[in-house]
């Protein structure tokens, strides 16, 4: 190794050098090198956001399984779900998840923060944090006490809805449940359609709205297919970062400080490689301890979610099915002429948040419809139209961990969510399932839905969660793996350094004391947003 560490080519010496472009990354790109005084570096293992599936928004639905822009991660085998190895997909393009995403913009409720607050995130309670989300916010609506304009990050309206979301929509006024308009406003209670994170009719990721606009500043330096591989340390401090880029060796200095944004996997697993992690976990893998620290890779929580699948006659259903195909050509030109129609689409395209019992403080369960068959994460297709709802517990008790499976750094991590491994779950999302299914029984569905794909109604309790162990899995919101707070088991503190050395960050969904109640894209971006005044702040 010794040899090798010699033989690296230097990339050079910058104040900051990050890892990982993706939701945080570019966003700490972006306004770190707003400072024409400090050099920043940004490494991306992925490539350049250039495939045009990214870019239009309905494109998310057609990446090939096979597709350099996704990780492809799988976790191990999922005991509570009759031992299934679940799918784990991640952004490994500029962007990130944020640029193979279904774009759905929400912030969570206020009392996520508060939460965070309490348990030691000092600065991260609810009026702590809005002023980011409205920083960083470009809202189509206009501004008001919750939203603002001018920011880099787009948040719009769909320029399409399909006819079966208002049939969603329609089903859910007629069980009374109420109307929300605005799901990042006073509160979350409701259904109705997301806002999403686009720009007149396109994807806006972090690559769109905050490296395009820096990256030929002469200050930032991008470095795409850059492999990291572990933080280089001096004693304690961490003064640069190993990787490879298309193979060879290299290395990149950092005076100030290096900054993780590898997200809620790989972030944990950068720490862990480079020596900062469970001391008896990295000697078993053959690394040498630079900080026995416990907390890192512990306290991985994510939705685990349910989908029902349906099918329907409707012509407006999208799949492999008459109605789409004749619809393509037609819609495919209103997108390329007018970037409008079915093509501008982010398929889940409304959806609520609902109480399992009205005691409840905050809505405990997400819905997404989706006017289509997604099953599998798209992976299983099925011939005619159909209709999915998917329901998601918001403040899960499970907790997972993320660990080394190998000491190589081209190695997947073993990514175990235990999903399910605690009761209340499992009864939440029961309840949940319920809720949905009263919904699609509604008589706004009469005529539109067909026969179950999987479960035959009306389903007892005892086959609903076989079918639920069968089938449920992420709906992509991993995070708490590199937690922040101030007891001993915290990895990185309220300002989002790593405990036990200097000169190291890590800033991405993995610092979340707890996932919040909704999609987690827009709050890593808030939290992207915080650390960088954090980090000016501390020059």
């Amino acid at each position: 190794m010794t040899a090798e560490n010699n033989a690296r080519e230097r990339l050079g010496e910058f104040d900051y050098v990050i890892v990982g472009a993706g939701s945080a990354g570019c966003v700490l790109a972006n306004r770190l090198s707003e400072d024409t005084s400090v050099s920043v570096c940004l490494l991306e293992a992925g490539g350049i956001d250039k495939d045009p599936l990214i870019h239009a928004p309905m494109g998310f639905a057609f990446f090939p399984e096979s597709s350099p822009v996704n990780w492809r991660f799988d976790t191990v085998p999922q005991k509570h779900l009759n031992n299934r190895v679940c799918y784990q997909p991640r952004g490994r393009v500029l962007g990130g998840s944020s640029s193979i995403n279904a774009m759905i913009y929400i912030r969570g409720a206020h009392a996520d923060y508060d939460r965070w607050a309490s348990e030691g995130a000092d600065g991260w309670d609810w009026d702590g944090v809005l002023p980011y989300f409205m920083k960083s916010e470009d809202n189509q609506r206009g501004s008001d006490n919750y939203h603002s304009v001018g920011g880099p990050l787009s948040v719009s309206d769909l320029r399409y809805r399909n006819p079966l979301s208002d049939v969603f929509l329609k089903a859910a006024a007629e069980l009374q449940l109420p109307d929300c308009n605005d799901f990042n406003g006073a509160g979350q209670e409701g259904m109705g359609y997301y806002q999403v994170t686009q720009r007149e009719g396109r994807r806006c990721s972090t690559a769109v709205a905050y490296l395009n606009p820096a990256k030929e500043r002469s200050n930032l330096t991008v470095v795409t297919g850059a492999y990291a591989e572990r933080v280089m340390f001096d004693a304690r401090r961490a003064n640069g970062v190993q990787f490879r880029e298309m193979g060879a060796p290299k290395s990149v200095a950092a005076k100030r400080e290096v900054i993780l944004s590898g997200g809620a996997f790989q972030s944990p697993q950068m720490l862990m490689l480079s020596g900062i992690g469970p001391g008896e976990h990295l000697r078993e893998h053959g690394l040498d301890v630079v900080f026995d620290a416990p907390g890192v890779g512990a306290n991985l929580q994510d939705h685990l979610d349910y989908p029902a699948l349906y099918k329907t006659s409707s012509g407006d259903s999208v799949g492999l099915n008459f109605g789409t195909v004749k619809k393509f050509f037609p819609s495919f030109f209103a997108y390329k002429t007018r970037r409008e129609g079915l093509f501008t689409s982010n398929l889940a395209e409304c959806g609520g948040f609902v109480k399992t019992d009205p005691t409840e403080a905050e809505p405990d369960i997400q819905l997404h419809f989706i006017p289509g068959l997604v099953d599998d994460h798209g992976r299983k297709k099925h011939l005619g139209g159909g209709i999915t709802c998917h329901a998601c517990v918001l403040r899960p008790k499970s907790r997972g961990s993320v660990k080394l499976a190998s000491n190589d750094p081209q190695a997947a991590p073993a990514i175990d969510p235990n999903f399910l491994a605690d009761q209340d779950d499992l009864h939440r999302l029961i309840k949940g399932a319920r809720i949905m299914d009263r919904i699609l029984a509604a008589p706004a569905f009469d005529g539109v839905k067909g026969a179950s794909l999987y479960l035959e109604e009306p389903a007892s309790d005892a086959a609903l969660t076989e079918d639920i162990r069968n089938r449920s899995d992420t709906i992509y919101h991993p995070v708490g793996t590199c937690r922040m707070g101030r007891d001993e088991k915290a990895v990185t503190d309220p300002q989002l350094r790593v405990n036990g050395v200097s000169g190291l960050r890590v800033v991405d969904a993995s610092v979340m004391p707890f996932v919040v109640s909704g999609n987690t894209n827009a709050p890593t971006i808030m939290i992207a947003e915080k650390a960088a005044d954090m980090i000016k702040g501390a020059d």
